[in-house]
Order: structure tokens, then C-alpha cells, then sequence
């Protein structure tokens, strides 16, 4: 729990200027099909451009709640992209497949309710490619607008980087088992409840207390906040990691004999192989890692 809640983007908002710019932007390629077409020497009435236009502007739109979902359920770090990456490959296709087929049958719609009918002069195959080409790019132009936004509103939510360190205030007096720590960055201070914590990781003098997606960095050594944790709740897993047990979903045994430990958030921090055996005790396992652990309390 912290005492200062981030202000968020609503989605509506999102919403409204996307809208803006996509629905301006088909006004604009309208237009230009338009003058494209008197220099050749054809007539073209404005209205079917724009119809070509606004239905691709329509369903991008309609689709676009769905990936800052996917964006938020699967983010993009630096542990975590490379196994990502297929996944949001797969997800570019199925969304230009919904993108292409949905706006085509808005065409049919719009031209059979003017008495007209609409002719795409190109097989499916060769559509469904042709549009996938373009689509692609403007899916990871998204994917990626979505995560910058998403890291600038924590920096400008005194959010920083995970090693960066804090301001340099003086230590805090050692507390038995505290229920929360008070820590300060950028100006502000923060109350970070102890239950809710789901690791630390250590940077030089201070500790990164990793809550809800969000880092709050606390002047502290590795030793002094595993002195002032739970042992039977907080487990060292890594030279630079204390983990919350509470909070992990997974082990994955890696071939070196080392391992990953996988939390609900969808990270990934790594267990060396000496620390492994304390966290499977400390989970009741034994020599057998296991499948899956407790649920974020």
C-alpha cells in the first residue's frame, strides 16, 4: 500500500484522441485519394475514399482497449521480451485478420445502404497479406506507444528507473519486523506496506522494494532489510533478490542448476543455484522444485 495513488490515462480519453487522430488522418488520405484520382483523368466521389478510410480507422479503434489489455497483462521488460516476442507476433496476425475482415464487411455495409456494391478487386490471400504488411507496423507502433506512455506516467508519478538510486537522505533507525516502510524519491515520501512488497532488489546502499508494478527505493543494504523481513514470508533467492513468497507462481528449473522464479505480475527473477535450496525448504518441497506456489496474498 502506498500513500500516493498514480494518476492514470483513463482509457476513454485515450480513446478520444485516437479517435481525433485516426478519423483526421482518413479525412486527409480521402482527400488525396481523391486528387490522386481527377489527375488520372477518373472521377471518384469523395465519399468512397472516405468510407475505404474511416472503416479501417473504425475497427482500429474498436480493437485498440483489447491490446493496451494485452500490453498491460503481458509488458515488455528487458527479463522478459525475448519470450514475449512470439507471442506478440501471433497476436499482430490475429489482429490485422479482425482489422481486415471487420472493415470489409463495414464496406459492404455502408455501399449496399447507398444502393451500391462494393468491389476489392484482389483475392483474399493477396488482401489478407497485403493488409497484414501495414498492419503490422502499426501494431507494434501502438505496442510500443503503449509501453513508453506507460513508463513516462510512472517517471512523472516519481517513478524511476529500477537502479536508479534516491535522493540521499539519512538511514532509517532499524525496526523489528516493521508492518511498512517509509521511503522518499523524488520529492516524495511513500508508505509501502510490508505484506505488499513481492521482492527487493538490491542497487549498491539501497534496495528497490518492487510493489504492484512500481519501485520505491529504501537506503538500505541487502543484509540490513533481510534483518528487518519475515523469514518465513521473505526468502533470499539471489545475491540481488529477496522474494515475498506470497507472491510466486512458479519455478523453472534452467539446465545450469540455477533457476527462474516466476511471479503472478508475469516476472521473472532469477534463483542461483545456491540460494535454490533454501527457497524449495522454505516452500515445504525438498529436493523437488515446485509447480506452482502460493497466490499474491
Amino acid at each position: 500500500m502506498v500513500t500516493s495513488k498514480p494518476v492514470r490515462w483513463r482509457p476513454a480519453s485515450r480513446l478520444l484522441v485516437w479517435m481525433a487522430i485516426l478519423l483526421g488522418s482518413a479525412v486527409a488520405n480521402a482527400v488525396v485519394e481523391v486528387m490522386d484520382a481527377q489527375r488520372r483523368g477518373e472521377m471518384l466521389a469523395f465519399w468512397q475514399p472516405l468510407v475505404w478510410e474511416a472503416s479501417s480507422a473504425t475497427l482500429i479503434l474498436l480493437t485498440l482497449p483489447l491490446l493496451w489489455w494485452g500490453c498491460q497483462r503481458w509488458p515488455l521488460h528487458a527479463d522478459t521480451w525475448r519470450r514475449r516476442l512470439p507471442l506478440y507476433l501471433l497476436a499482430s496476425v490475429a489482429w490485422s485478420l479482425v482489422h481486415v475482415v471487420g472493415m470489409m464487411l463495414l464496406r459492404h455495409l455502408v455501399y449496399a445502404s447507398v444502393g451500391e456494391h462494393y468491389v476489392d478487386g484482389s483475392s483474399w490471400p493477396t488482401r489478407l497479406l497485403y493488409e497484414y504488411l501495414k498492419d503490422v507496423r502499426a501494431f507494434f507502433t501502438f505496442v510500443a506507444l503503449e509501453h513508453f506512455f506507460s513508463w513516462f506516467g510512472r517517471r512523472r508519478q516519481g517513478e524511476a528507473h529500477l537502479l536508479v538510486a534516491p535522493e540521499d537522505v539519512p538511514p532509517e533507525e532499524p525496526v523489528d519486523r516493521p508492518e511498512r516502510f517509509l521511503v522518499r524519491k523524488l520529492g516524495r515520501d511513500f508508505l509501502v506496506a510490508t505484506a505488499d512488497i513481492e521482492y527487493a532488489q538490491a542497487a549498491g546502499n539501497y534496495m528497490n522494494l518492487h510493489v504492484r508494478g512500481h519501485d520505491y527505493p529504501l537506503r538500505s543494504t541487502m543484509a540490513a532489510l533481510e534483518a528487518r523481513l519475515d523469514p518465513a514470508r521473505f526468502v533470499r533467492i539471489h545475491r540481488s533478490y529477496v522474494l515475498n513468497l506470497g507472491f510466486l507462481v512458479s519455478i523453472e528449473p534452467l539446465d545450469n542448476g540455477e533457476a527462474r522464479a516466476h511471479l503472478a505480475d508475469g516476472s521473472a527473477l532469477p534463483c542461483s543455484r545456491r540460494q535454490l535450496p533454501g527457497l524449495r525448504a522454505a516452500l515445504g518441497q525438498g529436493g523437488t522444485p515446485p509447480v506452482s506456489a502460493a497466490t499474491p496474498a
